[in-house]
């Protein structure tokens, strides 16, 4: 095995871009679950932003247009979670994993005449002679625009809940909705705007599989990634730097996986290709334990519905 193959410096580069799509999903996520949501559709989102960016971006040939394209599908799909369970009432673990079912089979359905075409490409920033620096320039100055928009979207949503009164009064509605309605807050509403945010973070972290990271489409091409991003909201203990943390840490094992078996460590693809759903197993185990839930900081309406009195 020649490990001296593996370059730490493209290793860090790369894993920033592995990580985007399931950092972008999952910030998505957090804010929709701070506001005492639980959506398990993340996967169906994504997937659907993924075929939908991809289609606009071959059209339009700009893969900015097609970034937007994913944001407004991914805010689609998320409006019919949110119909269904903040006007209809219908189960929110039950809507979302018939979410990511619709939008498995609604993009496979889609994206049936883009299979094997090439899209625009992202080109990367362009930083002048920080991009020349040595080591850091290829670490932090070598990137597409998504790989920064996903950390200012990590530190804009970190400010937005802690300093505003618009983040003060969703995290009142996540931990306790009769408390936030008797106080005059509009809860569904809240709700649902918290839900179109993470809709349209998942589609632009679709978007970003099928433009940047792997340009093309193929079916399935998430291949988990949502519910590695749900994962990773509870593991956070919902919270926005840790979320951030964790998906690199995710990413980094993925592109470490990928480099040894270039070394000749062979490692079976069957474990990465479980892992999802194992994680997943947890996370379900650990949003039924009030215990669990305690300890992690969860919000306190997480996954409960809301019914106004009267």
């Amino acid at each position: 095995m020649d490990f001296g193959s593996i370059n730490p410096v493209v290793l860090i580069a790369t894993l920033m871009v592995a990580a985007t799509p399931i950092l972008l999903a999952a910030i998505g996520e957090l804010v929709v679950e701070k506001a005492g949501v639980l959506n398990l559709g993340v996967e169906g989102m994504m997937i659907v932003g993924a075929v939908s960016g991809f289609a606009a971006s071959v059209t339009t040939g700009s893969p900015y247009l097609g970034m937007l394209a994913a944001i407004v599908a991914g805010a689609l799909v998320a409006l019919i979670f949110a119909v269904l369970t903040q006007i209809l009432m219908a189960n929110q673990v039950a809507s979302g994993l018939a979410l990511t079912l619709f939008g498995l089979g609604f993009s496979a359905l889609l994206g049936q005449s883009y299979v094997g075409i090439v899209p625009p490409r992202t080109e990367k920033l362009n930083f002048g002679f920080l991009s020349d620096l040595p080591v850091v320039g290829r670490i932090l100055f070598g990137h597409d625009i998504l790989v920064y928009v996903s950390l200012a979207v990590v530190a804009g949503t970190w400010w937005w809940l802690n300093n505003t009164r618009g983040g003060r009064v969703l995290r009142a509605v996540g931990e306790n909705h009769d408390s936030a309605h008797a106080l005059g807050y509009k809860v569904k509403r809240v709700r649902i705007l918290a839900i179109l945010f993470g809709g349209g973070c998942a589609g632009l972290g679709g978007a970003y599989l099928s433009l940047v990271r792997v340009p093309q489409w193929t079916e399935g091409m998430t291949a988990g990634a949502g519910w590695i991003a749900l994962a990773l909201v509870v593991f956070a203990s919902w919270r926005p730097w840790r979320v951030l943390l964790g998906a690199y840490l995710f990413g980094g094992i993925m592109v470490l996986q990928l480099n040894l078996q270039a070394a000749g460590f062979r490692i079976p693809v069957e474990y990465l290709a479980m892992s999802p759903y194992l994680i997943t197993i947890l996370v379900l185990v650990v949003m039924s334990s009030n215990r669990a839930r305690t300890s992690l900081s969860a919000p306190g309406s997480l996954g409960r519905s809301f019914h106004a009195a009267g």
